[in-house]
């Protein structure tokens, strides 16, 4: 079995992929998506699995990814994990909400506007409930979320957003994180890194979002919920509220999860064979409420779930969710992707 591992415009984005790989001793390449001889490279090789790691960082790269995976897997018909659809659900926070507003899946009410007289009309109609979240199409750990308190400060971000320097968006290190001291001096002793992250804050900044604006309702919470499912495996934990946010705070509770909350993620999962999301859902009185899915995630722990103390994975079997306990989240679970690729590749080729 050979594997192509497509990598993004980040150096080095390859290396949790490289490492599950050389793990098993697959033979592998990694190739750049973004380079002009990405197609040759893949057809000449002729792989069985090609393992994506999606852009995420700018709307340019993040297009074309999402255009050389959909040419790979429909017209080319390569077998990819996580699956074009996961990808293209994945950082485009607009089409995600289009998606699950066909798909009839809970979540925060969205608008989406690409005309700044139509969205001002809108906070003119007097039917907006604040606070408000504004939110950038790209932007991980909450870096591009911010919560609107008043009629005034919307009317200013729209304008800001249509007519001034874009919608407001953190480019900088994510002071949420803490430990900004120990971090500094870490990044300072390795020169690589740290010009690795200049590079990333440049890009940033200069991918600029000034044609349209995406704004979701507000859901009063202290925590959501991070339900993780890698092939038939489930993790779930609480992410903490560090502020007015629980996105990038890296604050967790772990506790045995409700498994209605596994039955909900499981037949999202189930209907649209998404085998490597995180899903993070609201708690409210409408029920269990859709925030975000991403295929790809950091891992700020060694593990995603602990149950009674004890790191562990939910499956489901025989109509009933059985813990079982054991380390499955190693190399950030990137060793449980890779056989959850495998062992699902095999079910489809079979």
């Amino acid at each position: 079995m050979k594997f192509v591992i497509l990598t993004n415009e980040i150096e080095g984005s390859e290396q949790k992929w490289k490492i599950a790989c050389e793990k098993l001793n697959l033979e592998f390449i990694v190739v750049d998506v973004s380079k002009a001889n990405w197609l040759e490279l893949i057809e000449n090789y002729k792989p069985n699995i090609l393992l994506t790691k999606p852009a995420g960082l700018t709307s340019t790269f993040k297009i074309l990814y999402d255009e050389r995976l959909e040419i790979l897997c429909n017209e080319s018909n390569y077998f990819c994990f996580p699956s074009l659809k996961e990808v293209l659900i994945y950082e485009n926070k607009k089409y995600f909400s289009y998606w699950l507003k066909a798909n009839k899946i809970p979540h925060p009410k969205t608008s989406v506007f690409y005309f700044e007289m139509e969205a001002l009309d809108w906070v003119n109609s007097n039917t907006i409930k604040f606070p408000i979240v504004a939110k950038t199409n790209i932007g991980a750990s909450g870096s591009g979320v911010v919560i609107v308190d008043t009629k005034q400060e919307l009317t200013s971000y729209i304008q800001s957003t249509f007519s001034g320097k874009g919608a407001t968006k953190r480019v900088g290190p994510n002071l949420k994180k803490g430990r900004i001291l120990q971090r500094g001096i870490r990044l300072l002793s390795n020169p690589k890194t740290l010009f690795k992250k200049f590079d990333v804050y440049k890009a940033r900044a200069l991918d600029v979002q000034k044609d349209f604006v995406l704004f979701q309702e507000y859901i009063p919470h202290t925590f959501e919920w991070r339900v993780v499912r890698m092939g038939d495996s489930f993790f779930a934990h609480k992410k903490l509220m560090l502020g007015n946010m629980t996105s990038g705070s890296l604050l967790k509770d772990y506790g045995n999860p409700p498994l209605a909350l596994l039955d909900f993620v499981k037949v999202i999962t189930d209907k649209h064979h998404f085998y490597s999301q995180a899903v993070d859902v609201f708690e409210s009185p409408k029920g269990y409420l859709v925030n975000e899915m991403q295929c790809i995630f950091g891992q700020s722990d060694a593990y995603q779930m602990k149950v009674d103390d004890c790191i562990g994975r939910y499956l489901f079997e025989n109509g009933r969710w059985k813990f079982e306990a054991g380390d499955f989240n190693t190399n950030e679970s990137y060793d449980l992707r890779l056989q959850s690729a495998i062992e699902l590749y095999q079910k489809t080729r079979s």
